[in-house]
Order: structure tokens, then sequence, then C-alpha cells
């Protein structure tokens, strides 16, 4: 009989692609991952793993044993959807990630919602950008993930996830008080053409965007500084160093010496949230996803 939690973990290795890598997805120790692959090796009487350099590779045998191991885990997810469902009952665990600024504008009157209504949940959160909070969902690593696209650049996502709507998310530019277009009603982006932009980090997905957006304009950016953190950029505006995109979730309070404009074409985020299939199910999500658009709601 094969061992589900030794499965698991020979699923994590097929999906992090290293020791270290499904430790930490499945928040044990290394020696622990050894340990339950030695056992299953022994179960099934064939070498799973080989030495490649300083880490190791699936063999044959192991990656056989891994596309069964997945298929094995989404039955079992299946299983615990449906008990759950059929029982009715917000409980057990749930982890949950969100880009910064969704984690600084949602997560504590969602967090503090479920905590309330639902004491028998335990709800473990942490701040990542879309792209990893996606692939988190997708190995298994969260329960959920609040992600974004915008307007004119959708994020692509992989097969298997659903999703749903928690706002739209509309976007002003943000610049020093002093600044030429300050006391405009509205602007174009094309207006800061000779400007400074303060943009997100090189290869983040709303830098891409902006890059993407500004340039089919016919513009050639000119970047002064990259910061993560909505708030970061708004003080670097603050200290006249440039100006940048200002979604409105998690924004506030703005930073004294900042104006926003809104923009003549109006530019929003859609931000959502995503989970896999086969926990569509689970009354944890649903209350989850209740209490991200109730927060949500709330935003202005």
């Amino acid at each position: 009989m094969l061992n589900l939690e030794r499965l698991r973990t020979l699923d994590a290795l097929a999906r992090h692609g290293s020791v270290s890598g499904a430790a930490e997805g499945l928040h044990v120790t290394t020696s622990a991952v050894s340990q339950q692959m030695s056992k299953l090796e022994r179960e099934v009487g064939q070498q799973l793993l080989a030495k490649n350099g300083r880490g190791v590779r699936l063999t044959d045998a192991g990656r056989l044993l891994a596309e069964h191991a997945a298929r094995i885990l989404s039955q079992v997810e299946l299983a615990q959807s449906d008990l759950e469902a059929q029982r009715g009952q917000v409980v057990g665990e749930l982890r949950l990630s969100a880009f910064p600024t969704a984690a600084r504008g949602l997560f504590p009157a969602a967090l503090a919602a479920l905590r309330a209504d639902h004491p028998g949940l335990r709800v473990r959160s942490s701040e990542l950008e879309p792209e990893a909070g996606v692939a988190g969902v997708v190995r298994g690593d969260l329960d959920l993930a609040v992600v974004l696209d915008w307007y004119n650049k959708p994020m692509p996502l992989p097969d298997g996830l659903v999703k749903a709507a928690i706002l739209d998310d509309p976007a002003d530019v943000a610049m020093p008080v002093g600044h030429r277009h300050a006391d405009r009603a509205e602007v174009d982006l094309g207006d800061f053409a000779d400007d400074e932009w303060i943009t997100w980090g090189e290869g983040e997905f709303c830098h891409e965007w902006l890059m993407f957006t500004l340039r089919s304009k016919g513009i050639e950016p000119h970047i002064g500084h990259r910061a993560a953190e909505t708030h970061t950029q708004l003080g670097l505006v603050a200290a006249g160093l440039g100006v940048c995109v200002a979604p409105l979730l998690g924004r506030n309070p703005m930073p004294e010496g900042v104006v926003t404009v809104p923009v003549r074409q109006r530019v929003r985020r859609h931000v959502y949230v995503v989970w896999r299939a086969d926990a569509d199910r689970r009354p944890s999500i649903r209350a989850a996803v209740d209490a991200l658009r109730r927060a949500g709601e709330a935003v202005k």
C-alpha cells in the first residue's frame, strides 16, 4: 500500500525540482523529505531519485510514480472538497497570498471577517507577486492567490484554475504638487513623455505593463527609480524624483506633497482571486472569496 504522505513528498519534489524546494513547499526539513523518499523507495522496491551534481533528479520510475501521485493527490483534494461541501462547515486551514497593495488594501478587513465569522478556520497569508501566487496555487503550496491584470494586458492563467473578480481598481498618475500638470482635471500618459518614471522591479508584471503601454503610445520611458511597494514609489514622488502610476487599492494615506490626477482614457487593474478547480466546492474557499469581495466593495 502506497503511503499518501510519501506520495505528497514525491509530488513536491517533481514540482519544485529540488529537495530544498520540496521541503519549503511542504513546510518540513530537508532531512524529513529525504527520509520520506527513502521509505517510499523501499516500499516500491525501485530507485526513485538519482544524484545530479550537488542535487537530485527523478529516475524514470520516479517520474512515472510522480505522474500517478499528482493524479492521486488531485482525487484526494476533490474528495476532501466534496466532504467539506457535504458537511457545510468552514474549518481547517487556508493558505492564501496577495500582491503587496492587495495585501495592504484587502487582507486586514477580509481576514478579520473570516476570523470573526469562522473561528474554526485557520488562515495563513503571505505577500507574493501575481506570477508567484499563481505558481503557488498550481503547485499546491497555496489554496488561493489574489492576483491582477491590466485593462489592456491580461495575465494568462494555467489550465485547472478557477477565478473570481474582486474589484476593478482605478489608477491615476501621481506627481509632485509643483508639477506642471498637478492642477489639471485629467491627463494623458503621453503628457509625461519627458518625465522620469518611478516603476516596479524589472520583470514584474506591472512594470512590463507600464513599458508596454507607454511604448504603444510611441514613448520610450525614462526610468529613474524602481520600488516594489506603492508607498515607496509615492515617497519618491513626494521628494520630486519623478511620477508614477498610483492604483487606488492600498495607496491611502497619501504622503504630503503628492497629487494624483485621473487618466483621460481610464487606466484600471482587474483584481481577482484564483484557486484550483479540484478545490472548487470547499466551503472555506467560498467563504474567503466572499470576504475578499466585501473588502473590495469597501475600497474608496
